[in-house]
């Protein structure tokens, strides 16, 4: 399962440095040109079953990001932004709401000034305009077919209407989707609509590296405003991450060392949106592959192995599983077999964070 980041802001907030610094790409950061990026999730347990086990292969998860380019205020518009573009943004797992605090005359803000709080509030407010659109004119569609509507059709339009009415009220009230708590039946109407507001929202605040001594207290100091439980604030130099993606593992360790940081960018951004959207990693080993996998919190064997295919749910027959630290604690898998911590479990057993599992299956 692979997953998919939109990475959105105000003009010449930092979106594309960051986007680099995250994919370890090269686009012009001048560019208002849409870019699109993929990652590797670090995943220190990958590698320390690798050494264990010796695969032909290392395969971990991967992360999509999708910089839109344009300024978030053309989300709106009606050609502002490539409609494959968009359309990527519309689907993805979560949002990273890049707001600037760094100063360099050579950018000016957009906006005239330097002012975090105005900037995301302004993103805010131009995610809801694009949802509150979408629900006018769904709105406008029930109209009519109310009009003609059979008994049996009517009520369920009537619900529908009832629904985004009221998401629309909190939305003109500042009140994004991913606040409000929705029935199993609402949920599953709103998932055709793929609203923004909707979405896990990740605030990047793009310091300066003279403000790099204050990253922490900043961070603090926003999270307590903009944190939730599907919202949250990380703080860091876009710039040096950037440049310190160029480097070599060991020469960006030293330099990040020297400005006091002790995790990279890219580490700390995947961590949190893994938080936000409530995933965990398991693990597999076939075919000469250890290969990392990323699944909801709560997914069921029979889900998880359709995640690898859908073969293996459709014939799923059990999983042969075993906990990281039991399989670091064993060394091998024979070990594991002999001291009887291999576990057979069905189709309803709740995948763990770090579980390393076989399929069986029959096709």
């Amino acid at each position: 399962m692979s997953i998919d980041i939109g990475v959105i802001g105000l003009a010449k907030s930092g979106k594309t440095t960051l986007f680099n610094a995250l994919t370890k790409g090269k686009a012009d950061t001048r560019s208002l040109a849409p870019h699109i990026g993929i990652t590797k999730v670090p995943e220190p347990r990958l590698k320390v079953l690798a050494d264990m086990l010796h695969p032909q292969r290392i395969v971990p998860a991967e992360v999509n990001y999708i910089d839109i380019g344009a300024s978030v205020k053309a989300l709106a518009g009606d050609q502002a932004i490539d409609g494959q573009i968009l359309n990527r943004l519309s689907t993805a797992d979560a949002l990273i709401n890049v707001a600037r605090t760094f100063t360099d005359e050579t950018i000016p803000h957009s906006e005239g000034s330097i002012d975090v709080d105005r900037d995301i509030a302004t993103t805010n407010l131009e995610l809801a305009l694009y949802d509150i659109g979408i629900i006018g004119r769904r709105l406008e569609r029930i109209e009519t077919s109310l009009k003609g509507a059979k008994p049996t059709e009517r009520q369920g339009l009537l619900r529908e209407q009832e629904l985004l009415t009221k998401i629309k009220a909190n939305l003109e009230k500042d009140v994004p989707m991913r606040e409000l708590r929705s029935t199993a039946d609402e949920t599953k109407t709103l998932a055709n609509y793929q609203f923004l507001t909707a979405k896990p929202l990740l605030i990047v605040v793009n310091i300066g590296e003279e403000q790099i001594p204050q990253a922490a207290s900043l961070e603090a100091e926003l999270s307590s405003r903009y944190s939730g439980t599907k919202s949250g604030i990380v703080a860091l130099c876009g710039k040096l991450e950037m440049e310190l993606t160029q480097l070599d593992t060991d020469a960006a360790a030293g330099f990040r060392a020297e400005f006091g940081i002790t995790e990279s960018g890219l580490d700390r951004i995947i961590k949190l949106s893994y938080e936000l959207l409530g995933l965990i990693s398991f693990f597999t080993i076939a075919s000469g592959e250890v290969k990392a996998w990323s699944i909801q919190q709560g997914t069921t064997a029979v889900k998880a192995a359709g995640k690898i295919h859908s073969d293996m749910e459709r014939g799923f027959i059990r999983a042969e599983v075993i906990s990281y630290d039991d399989m670091v604690k064993c060394d091998s898998l024979a070990e594991a077999h002999k001291r009887g911590l291999l576990r057979l479990e069905g189709k309803n057993y709740i995948v763990q964070d770090g579980d390393v599992i076989t399929f069986l299956f029959h096709v």
